[in-house]
């Protein structure tokens, strides 16, 4: 709902008025895209296909990519839902359109963030496993029950190494977004088109009311 109304404003909102909130506005975005409620995220990324809100996407993207492309990358690998990768992946296809070299540039900056990340959690290792050998000179040591969990281990395994060539890879075979295939056409102001759900409309094919294959009751007032 709360989606649905804030597209309601976009689509009226004049790009001077868009500029005070964009900052605020796309970094719930971001934290919209990043829910593990599939229809949460899925109605976030929608907004790609309104041509109105991409304008001012596009207009202000040294701003607002910034702020996307983390949230993006992230769950395009760690998200559970398949459909919301195919949306993200066509996200960040038109943020490439828009400005390739802005896009090269918050990759690199994101890569070394990521190793930023890793070398503070590897020096954190460092640090507990010192206070583990510290704590083993102890005589007391052997009394008090402690797992030995290789953290380090752990993290580098859930650590996905971020692979540049993949991204660039996934993003050319991805999609057309919808938003590039009217570029061509006279902007208008609408909503953004939502896509069908094939499942959802099977399931209500198949379980459609069986009033018309019944055979007409009898009248009461006539028996």
């Amino acid at each position: 709902m709360f989606l649905n109304e804030l597209e309601e404003i976009l689509d009226v909102i004049e790009p001077a008025e868009f500029k005070k909130v964009m900052k605020p506005l796309f970094k719930q975005l971001a934290r919209c895209v990043s829910s593990p409620h599939f229809q949460v995220a899925e109605r976030a990324l929608y907004y790609w296909n309104n041509e109105y809100i991409m304008s001012l996407i596009s207009d202000n993207a040294v701003d607002i990519l910034p702020i996307m492309f983390p949230a993006l990358y992230r769950n395009s690998k760690t998200h559970w839902n398949k459909t919301i990768h195919g949306l993200i992946y066509n996200a960040l296809k038109l943020f490439m359109e828009i400005n390739q070299k802005l896009f090269d540039e918050c990759t690199q900056n994101f890569k070394k963030e990521r190793l930023k990340e890793r070398d503070s959690m590897n020096k954190r290792e460092t640090v507990w496993t010192k206070l583990e050998e510290l704590a083993s000179t102890n005589p007391s040591y052997s009394a008090v029950p402690h797992d030995n969990v290789d953290v380090a281990g752990t993290v580098e395994a859930q650590e996905d190494d971020f692979q540049e060539s993949a991204l660039y890879e996934r993003l050319e075979g991805a999609q057309e977004p919808m938003a590039l295939k009217n570029k061509d056409k006279p902007l208008l102001r609408r909503k953004s088109e939502l896509p069908h759900d094939s499942y959802t409309l099977k399931a209500l094919n198949d379980h459609k009311r069986a009033d018309e294959f019944l055979p007409t009751p009898p009248d009461v007032n006539k028996c």
